[in-house]
């Protein structure tokens, strides 16, 4: 066999066998690492270099090395879960760098950081002088977090006594041209209310790229061409009152479903009675 194409077939096995491990060790090898998951990281990457370019007969234990630091890796990983202590040793700890406004000059030295890269830091955070900060720690991954002084902190809702509505995540409704049914339920619409709302702005939903409806009925269609469209959805008492009257009456059928004994199901069973009991008035009314 050519040795092109055996470096071929070895640099894909590696890349396969790479790809398999790096799952296996989580999420934590592509998010923030401790020092042990970043020595890990640099090793595991070098030999399965090895692997792939090295053309030599024993190029198989380079796959057992590779298993032995996994393993390693994933004993690591559960001796810390189980150990304050190791896990101290082998993440550190937090250092407390600023304390009411207060910089600690030892702590500076020992994380070798320099007040350039500490108000580099600062301002990456929003945060401009060092007197506003209340509390500031470096995590064991390398990064800054800030806690400024209770009258430099922003106004919320909760400080000044207000109580605000639930903010409902925005839906998307619409991706790459196709309706996403199960978001569309969710945002309390149906397939024609939407059209309409389409066709009212003169858009198909071929040519919508992303369609959004945020808490507060607002709908976000950008097209293809990449021009962006926002408007409040105009839903009608009725319509609104008749599209929860529908979620409400599949939510009690879905539970009557679910239910794991008789007592429970003749419980939703009833509630769906009176349910269907209460809107028949509300739609005698709504029809005359």
């Amino acid at each position: 066999m050519p040795d092109w194409i055996e470096i071929v077939i070895r640099t894909v096995t590696s890349v396969l066998i790479l790809f398999a491990m790096t799952k296996i060790l989580g999420k934590r090898q592509i998010s923030q690492l401790s020092l042990f998951e970043y020595i890990t990281g640099i090793s595991i990457g070098n030999i399965a270099a090895y692997v792939s370019l090295d053309l030599d007969n024993l190029w198989y234990l380079g796959i057992v090395s590779l298993i032995v630091w996994v393993s390693m890796s994933i004993g690591m990983e559960y001796v810390t879960l189980k150990s304050r202590k190791i896990r101290d040793f082998v993440d550190g700890k937090a250092t407390v760098l600023i304390k009411d406004g207060r910089l600690f000059k030892n702590q500076l030295h020992k994380e070798r950081l320099t007040l350039d890269e500490l108000l580099e830091q600062l301002r990456k955070k929003d945060v401009y002088r060092v007197a506003d900060v209340e509390f500031a720690v470096m995590e064991p991954s390398g990064e800054i977090n800030v806690m400024l002084k209770k009258q430099h902190q922003p106004i919320t809702p909760d400080m000044l006594g207000w109580r605000v509505a639930e903010e409902r995540e925005a839906m998307t409704v619409i991706m790459d041209g196709e309706i996403r049914d199960e978001a569309l339920f969710e945002a309390g619409l149906d397939h024609k209310r939407l059209e309409r709302e389409l066709k009212r702005r003169k858009l198909d939903k071929k040519d919508v790229l992303l369609a959004q409806v945020d808490g507060n009925g607002k709908l976000f269609a950008q097209t293809t061409d990449e021009q962006g469209r926002s408007d409040r959805v105009e839903i009608k008492p009725r319509e609104r009152v008749a599209i929860l009257a529908e979620h409400f009456e599949a939510e009690l059928n879905r539970l009557e479903r679910l239910a794991s004994n008789e007592s429970d199901r003749h419980v939703y069973r009833s509630a769906l009675d009176r349910f269907h009991n209460g809107i028949k008035p509300l739609n005698d009314k709504s029809s005359k």
